[in-house]
This record gives structure tokens, C-alpha cells and sequence, in this order.
């Protein structure tokens, strides 16, 4: 008799679970069924006339027609990324690295430690300034260059200016020579 209630209970606790688990997906493509949209519902009224098997299989085919449409979407911006940079339609070079490499290039770092003064300077071969321009901003401001050195890594040049402030009294005001160098550069 034992035996009876408990396989009783164990069946009452099945149909119990399932009927929580058809009732969460029933749920579940309901709220899919929502983030279709409208329009594009083949249903004349709205998407209450179609069956649950109809909406699921609009929210599938409304998902592929998005897909294609990103997809599609990331071709144009490419090609549109390579007419604006110049670059090739055949070439290997992604667009989005090259475009990436040129808008964070050229690069200025600008350190100031009391009476000397650092300026680290990356740059992309295809920028072309003159270091002595560089070094006449930091003389016009204050600052004589004890060393300058550059070296070349790929397709980045690394610029590195040692300064130190000719008046100790008066010092050089770091922003402006910021300011300066930011001018030229960009």
C-alpha cells in the first residue's frame, strides 16, 4: 500500500514539473513572439491568429533575414572603410586595423619631472613632420634638449626628446608646450 502512494505521488510530481515546464515555454514563445515585429508578420491581423508553431517559425525566419542583413550591413561598411582610406578592394589589409592604427597615430606623451622634461612621439611612416620643429617648440618654451633619438619598428616611428628647463626659476609650463605639440602634430 506504500508502494501505491508513493508511485502516486512520484506521477503527481511529473505531471507537476511538466506542466510548469510547458507553461515557462509556452512563456518563453510568447515573449520571442513579441520581438517580432509587426510588419513583419505575414498574418493580415496580428500574430494571435497564427499558431505557436507559426510564430516560431516567423521569430526563425525574421532572425536569418536579420543575420543576412548584418552581414550585408558589414560589407558596405568595409567597402565604404576602403574607398575612404584609399586602400585597394583586392588587398588583405583589414580595413577596420588600418583605419584603427591611423586614428590612434601619432601618438604624444609628454612628462614632465621638475627640471626635465620627456616627449615620447609615435608616429606612422606616412606622417611626415620635422623633429627639428619639435625640438625648436620646446626651446621657444624654456627647455633645452639634451638628447633626441627615433627608431623604427614596422610601420610606427618611436621619437624620444630628453629636455631640461634652461631657468630653473622660471620653468616651463608643461600645458602650453602640450598644447604647442598637439598643434603641429594633428
Amino acid at each position: 500500500m506504500k508502494k501505491c502512494r508513493g508511485e502516486s505521488s512520484s506521477k503527481l510530481d511529473r505531471k507537476t514539473v511538466e506542466r510548469n515546464r510547458r507553461i515557462h515555454m509556452k512563456g518563453l514563445c510568447f515573449k520571442l513572439a513579441s520581438l517580432v515585429p509587426p510588419q513583419h508578420s505575414k498574418a493580415p491581423n496580428s500574430k494571435d491568429t497564427l499558431s505557436q508553431q507559426n510564430q516560431l517559425d516567423l521569430a526563425s525566419s525574421y532572425i536569418k533575414q536579420l543575420r543576412e542583413r548584418i552581414e550585408n550591413l558589414k560589407e558596405r561598411k568595409e567597402k565604404a572603410t576602403r574607398s575612404q582610406l584609399g586602400i585597394d578592394a583586392n588587398s588583405t589589409i583589414d580595413a577596420d586595423n588600418a583605419m584603427m592604427v591611423r586614428s590612434t597615430l601619432p601618438v604624444i606623451e609628454l612628462r614632465d619631472s621638475g627640471s626635465i622634461i620627456e616627449v615620447m612621439l609615435i608616429s606612422g611612416l606616412n606622417k611626415n613632420f620635422m623633429l627639428y620643429e619639435v625640438i625648436s617648440v620646446l626651446e621657444e618654451e624654456g627647455a633645452e634638449v639634451v638628447s633626441a633619438s627615433f627608431s623604427t619598428v614596422g610601420d610606427k616611428v618611436f621619437h624620444s626628446l630628453h629636455a631640461q628647463v634652461k631657468f630653473s626659476r622660471v620653468g616651463v609650463e608643461t600645458s602650453t608646450v602640450w598644447q604647442r605639440l598637439q598643434d603641429l602634430i594633428y
